[in-house]
Formats: C-alpha cells, structure tokens, sequence
C-alpha cells in the first residue's frame, strides 16, 4: 500500500490484430524478458491454432476459457488473537480476470508438448470446454472457500 494516494492504474490498450484489451493483457502476461514480439507470436500462434482445431473464432474461444476459469471466491489468510483462520472473500472482476490469465499461462507451461504455442492453444480450448489444470484450479479455490465459510465474520 502506497503511504499517499492511489495509484491510478494504465488504461491498457487493445491489440491490433483482435482489437481486445483481453488479448492485450493476456499478450503482456505471456511476455518474459520484455520480449513483446515473442509473446505476440505465441499467442497469435496459439489462436491461429484453436481456429483451426476448434473450426470457431479463435476470440470468441478464448473469452469463454477465460469466463470458465474466472474465480468468484479466494481466501485470504487473517491473523486474530493468535490464530490465522483462511477468510473467503469476493474477487473483483479485474483480480479475477488476472488469475484466470495467469492460470491458464501457467498450466499450459506444466502441459508436455512441443511448443508454447501449440501448449497455449490446448490449454485454451480445454478451459473453454471445463477441462484442464486452470479449471481444476478454480474449482480448487472455490472448495477451499467453501470449506472456511464459517470464518467469513473476520472478513473486514
């Protein structure tokens, strides 16, 4: 937390290809190293991929991946009296978006196969389809907030 002020957060511009601030995003998650160029051919790749795989708009796929792996519960770790109990608390739709984009990128990384590009576009159209690592991974964190409901009267 800053000691003064918020800080404003950068509109983030969209791509030029899709013309979507999702794949922008999803664009500067997947870049390592400052290398945008690299990152721009993985993803395009990827959705050069799933549209041929899927036979459908590679944009309309990826959107539906994402909404599938979005969180709508997390915990968070509070310290009362000594104890530190897990609280369940709401995501807002910014955080929410940024976890199902880092989970996707993540478990596509975990996945065996050749390429990012090709471990990228499998791991979409499985989340897409209620599979894979990223969707375990929400239904994960849903069940670990569901298990620390009773804990829910020290969110604060």
């Amino acid at each position: 937390m800053p000691r003064r002020g918020h800080i404003k957060r950068k509109a983030l511009k969209a791509d030029s290809f899709y013309n979507s601030k999702l794949i922008s995003q999803f664009i500067n998650a997947v870049m390592m190293g400052g290398k945008k160029s690299v990152s721009e051919k993985i993803v395009y790749g990827s959705m050069n991929t799933i549209k041929e795989k899927a036979q459908d708009d590679p944009l309309k796929v990826y959107e539906k991946a994402v909404q599938n792996v979005r969180p709508l519960l997390e915990t968070k770790s509070r310290r009362v009296g000594g104890a530190t109990y897990q609280v369940p608390i709401e995501v807002r739709q910014s955080r929410s978006t940024t976890l199902a984009v880092r989970w996707i990128i993540r478990f596509a990384k975990e996945r065996p196969g050749k390429t990012m590009t090709d471990k990228l576009a499998n791991e979409i159209m499985d989340a897409a389809n209620q599979r894979g690592g990223s969707v375990k991974k929400k239904e994960d964190t849903h069940k670990m907030a569901d298990a620390n409901r009773a804990f829910a009267h020290y969110r604060w």
